[in-house]
């Protein structure tokens, strides 16, 4: 099965087909998708990988929200913020970051596919990844290290799930991270 790759906008994709010329990509403009797009993702789902690589800040995550409301099994890969900054540091997005970061991004890819949670909210709670002052300091470096974005709380624990990760894994990297 072959894959599509799915950007915000046209730069994006020019950098896309750069590094990877036969690749197939589909550009959403913007952060208002449109259901003609969506639809069209649906129809391309059937015979193909849809890969989500979305800008690292809101308006990419809306786009992803979306696609993956409407594609649940569609991958996803996640650039991190710091490596899609540009030069004058005004704009973040996929256009801005190196060859090198957007290759390891695409060759993470994640999957949400409906598992059984094996981490739940309380245990964010008991490791400090929710309610103290540190907690979004403690999430951000976890999120860096597992390379899913800077998410919220209750975004977090999906990725973490989506990654399959054992609490006991999670409580290690608390561990080793803990600030």
């Amino acid at each position: 099965m072959s894959s599509v790759i799915v950007v915000e906008g046209i730069h994006d994709q020019m950098i896309i087909e750069r590094i990877y010329p036969q690749a197939n990509v589909v550009i959403t403009n913007g952060s208002e998708i449109a259901g003609e797009t969506i639809e069209f993702l649906k129809v391309l789902s059937s015979t193909h990988d849809i890969i989500i690589f979305t800008d690292p800040d809101t308006p990419g995550e809306k786009i992803r929200n979306k696609i993956a409301k409407a594609i649940p099994t569609a991958k996803h890969a996640f650039l991190r913020k710091k490596d899609a900054i540009s030069k004058n540091h005004k704009k973040v997005g996929i256009e801005h970051a190196s060859i090198a970061c957007i290759k390891e991004s695409l060759d993470h890819l994640i999957t949400d596919f409906k598992t059984p949670n094996t981490i739940h909210l309380k245990d964010l709670y008991d490791l400090k990844l929710l309610g103290m002052p540190n907690s979004g300091l403690l999430r951000d470096a976890i999120s860096e290290k597992l390379n899913i974005g800077k998410p919220n709380g209750k975004t977090f624990l999906k990725r973490v799930n989506m990654l399959r990760m054992s609490r006991e894994e999670l409580e290690l990297l608390c561990q080793k991270l803990e600030l």
